[in-house]
This record gives C-alpha cells, structure tokens and sequence, in this order.
C-alpha cells in the first residue's frame, strides 16, 4: 500500500479531524483508555516516543548544569495555601487524599498538580549563603489535574512530564534561566521533533498562575489550532517570600532568591501526531521514532533473503540505528500497511530479483518516494535519507506556519482570518477586556506576544485604543 492509498482504519483527517487523532492514537498503539477517564494507558510504542524526548532533553539539562531530583506526589493542603495566586489557579483542579488506611487524615493531601510548592519548602531549608546558589533542579514525574474534558496527550487527568525548577542570587540571572530553557525548549522542536515553535511571552490573563513573566512554544497543528506545547516561568521573588527562602549575600545582607521553573510533557506526542500525521497514520521525525528502519521480506521463503535482511539489521544497528526486521508470516502488504500507520520513517524492502542484483528498495514514509540503491552502499544511504526526511518534514511544518499568520488591521478582518484557523496577528492595547471579548465572540485565545514586538499599526481592533503591544491570537487545543 503506497501513500496513494488510504488507509481504511483511520478516518480522514478532512472529514473528522478528531476522530482522525483518536484512531492514529489507538491503531498505532501508542496507548489505550483505562478504566478511569482522563488516565491512559501509555502503550510501548507511545511510551518509547516519551523515552527519545526524555532521552533528548535530560542531556541537555545536564549539559546546562541541571540535576534531577525527585520530589513527593503529594503535598499538604497548608503547604499549598501559601502562596495564594497559586492556588487559586490551581484549586479547581486539584485532586485530594482525605483517607490513608482506614482512617480519616488529620490534614488533606493534594496530588501534586505541579510542585513549586515542594520545591520551594525544600529550598527554604537547605539554602543560607550565596554560595549555596543557583540550585538548579528538574524532575521526570506525572502530574494530576482534574480536567473536564479529556483527549489523549493533549489534555489528561494525569500526564508525563518534566519540570525544571532553580533559584538564582539575581532577577538578571534568574531571567537569563528562563529565556535559556525555553531556547532549549525551540531547538527541542527543529533538532527532534521537526516542529516550528513559535515563542513568546504570554498576557497577563494566560501567563501562569504565580509567576510574573510566562514565556511559551506554541505549534501549529494541521487543522489550523494551535499547542501549547510548553512553557517557561520567572517567579521573580513572590514564592521565596511566601516561602521564606532567604541567603546571606556577599554584602552580609539577607536577601530572597529569584526564582523559576519550566516544563514540557506528553503533549508533545499530541503535538508530533497533528503536525506531521496523514491519511495512512503517524509519519514520525527520524530522531523520536523508536524505529527508525523497518526492514520487510518479499517472498522470504526463498533462498538467501532472511539471511541477507538478518545481515543488513545488524550493519545498520552498528550505526546506531533503531531497526526491526518483520520476518514474521504476515503478507508484506499487511507489514507496508501497519508500519506506515506506525509512521516508521524508512521501509527497506528485499526480494529474490533484488538480491540477484544485489539491490534493496527504499521507501520513505513522509513522501512515499521509493528508490533502488546497491546493498554495498546501504549505510551511507539510509543515514542520508534519514537526515533528508527530518529536514523535509520540518520545513513542510515551516511553510505551513508560515503562510498560516495573517496580519489583523480591523475586528471584522480579525474575525475572518481567526476563523480560516492559523494565527492572527494584530496590535493590542494591553486591556484583558479585548481578550475576553475575542474569546467570548470567536473562541480564540491570546498564544503570544512575540519577540519581534515591531508595530503593524497603532490601534487595537477590538476597541480602537492606542496599542502597545504585537499579539498572536489562535483558536487553541
């Protein structure tokens, strides 16, 4: 089955994009419901993705001078009290442990729906002096939040994720943290996943409860909807003064820390299915696909061929390759079918005629493109067209960002484009009112305030006051 064939199982993405999403995410197995809602199963295939963005990011945390720690799930209902904006953002979804054993708890447990607050306890303890900064600490754990609504990797009950947390003697170097991570967090998306972010700071209304700047990578999906696909926080020194985190600087005068956290999750598999998924299922970028060749037999019972694909699994793997070899009895139309669907990025293909000729047929999984290369040169190949496939995939994604944001000069205009999906941008004047009139009339949110803040006019749309900043508003997932 090339890519001229659809694929039965999945739904069209045309027709129904969610009903598209939810098949890739069952008929590729990358996870499956419990019996709970909100809580899936990650399965294998979906787990190993999880495991190459890990894999990725806990290299450059440590090259960054980060160490992981692990903090408890659940945090006392009074230590979670102190810091009140936190809360409040945070109390409608908070999961709560009344009962331990048979009895009922002396104080309520929260699960950990994100852990400043655990953190800054533990920071308030073992930090006196300046010289016992920064502290710069992350964490590989699952989260709780009690969500209404619910769709795999995008929006769980519970999801995976890391959160990065430090604290700095200054506001300059606490800021420097935060606008580091998130470049970390950009690079993540062009070296690893082929998506595009664009980054920014968020609003006031949809920065993050307790912080005082929120910086964000946001992706395009193919529907036209944007993903907050993480974010970057400066506390400034509100939670070290809730806390009482103090030290002793070099002057001898005592003063709080400047503080900070980031955080990627799960999201990011929804974020890898919606950019780059099609009619046929996953199309995977090279680097995270847990299997990056998919090695199929034609005709295997004949002389020579289980043995020839045997040789080539083992001479790609001494790449460093992730390959698997189905020499299983299945018919090789079932295999091409299943392992597009499963987005492998490359399929060799051997028969009797090629191994005459010494011959193996490529086919990438992004374009369907097949061609026929010499087994002699299989390694120097596959590398290349794998480097060649995550560079078409991103800047597929690119261009589709790219024509996606539209330039807003009016209300009605705005309202046009916002609904064709992809991004509006315009000017604001910096009144959460126009905010929340645009959500309330067309469901869009604000993703960002860019960095490149270079005016396209001197009014807001919405009420027609003088603006002061560039915005991108989107409908959102």
């Amino acid at each position: 089955m090339g890519l001229d064939t659809k694929n039965d199982a999945i739904t069209s993405r045309d027709v129904d994009f969610a009903q598209w999403y939810t098949d890739v995410c069952r008929k590729a197995e990358l996870m499956d419901y419990s019996s709970v809602k909100g809580f899936i199963i990650y399965r294998p295939y979906g787990y190993a993705i999880w495991e190459q963005i890990q894999k990725y990011l806990d290299e450059k945390f440590k090259q960054t001078g980060h160490e992981n720690v692990y903090m408890p799930m659940v945090i006392p209902e009074s230590l979670l009290q102190k810091e009140k904006d936190h809360v409040e953002g945070f109390a409608p979804e908070c999961a709560i442990v009344t009962i331990g054993g048979q009895n009922e708890l002396e104080e309520r447990l929260i699960v950990r729906p994100t852990s400043e607050t655990l953190f800054c306890e533990h920071f308030a303890k073992i930090v006196s002096s300046y010289r016992d900064l920064p502290k710069k600490y992350n964490q590989w754990c699952s989260v709780v939040r009690w969500e209404k609504t619910t769709r795999p990797f995008l929006r769980g009950s519970e999801f995976l994720w890391q959160e990065g947390h430090t604290i700095h003697r200054t506001k300059e170097e606490a800021k420097h943290e935060t606008l580091m991570m998130l470049d970390v967090y950009k690079d993540m998306g062009k070296d690893l996943l082929a998506i595009p972010f664009v980054t920014g700071q968020k609003t006031e209304k949809e920065k993050f409860a307790g912080a005082e700047e929120t910086y964000t990578i946001e992706a395009l999906m193919h529907d036209g909807k944007a993903l907050q696909s993480g974010t970057t926080h400066y506390f400034g020194d509100g939670f070290a003064k809730a806390f009482n985190i103090t030290y002793q600087d070099q002057d001898g005068k005592v003063k709080h820390v400047h503080q900070t956290s980031w955080g990627v999750s799960t999201r990011l598999i929804g974020a890898i299915i919606m950019v780059h998924g099609d009619d046929n299922g996953l199309v995977l970028p090279p680097l995270v696909a847990p299997t990056q060749v998919v090695i199929v037999p034609i005709q295997q019972a004949k002389p020579g061929i289980v043995a020839k694909c045997t040789e080539i699994k083992h001479r790609l793997e001494k790449l460093g390759l992730r390959v698997k070899f189905d020499d299983s009895d299945r018919t090789p139309g079932w295999k091409f079918a299943e392992y597009e669907m499963k987005g492998i990025p490359l399929r060799i293909e051997l028969g009797p005629r090629d191994l005459e000729n010494n011959k193996v047929v490529l086919c990438k999984r992004n374009t369907g493109e097949k061609i026929q290369t010499n087994i002699d040169e299989l390694e120097s190949v596959v590398q290349s067209m794998l480097k060649t496939i995550h560079e078409e995939m991103y800047q597929k994604a690119l261009d589709q960002l790219l024509h996606s944001v539209n330039n807003a000069h009016t209300y009605d205009e705005f309202k046009e484009i916002i609904n064709n999906g992809g991004y509006v941008k315009m000017m604001w004047c910096g009144d959460e009112d126009c905010e929340n009139k645009i959500k309330e009339d067309t469901n869009a949110t604000s993703r960002c305030m860019p960095f490149d803040q270079r005016p396209i006019g001197d009014t807001c749309p919405v009420c027609g006051k003088k603006a002061t900043k560039v915005v991108l508003f989107a409908k959102a997932y």
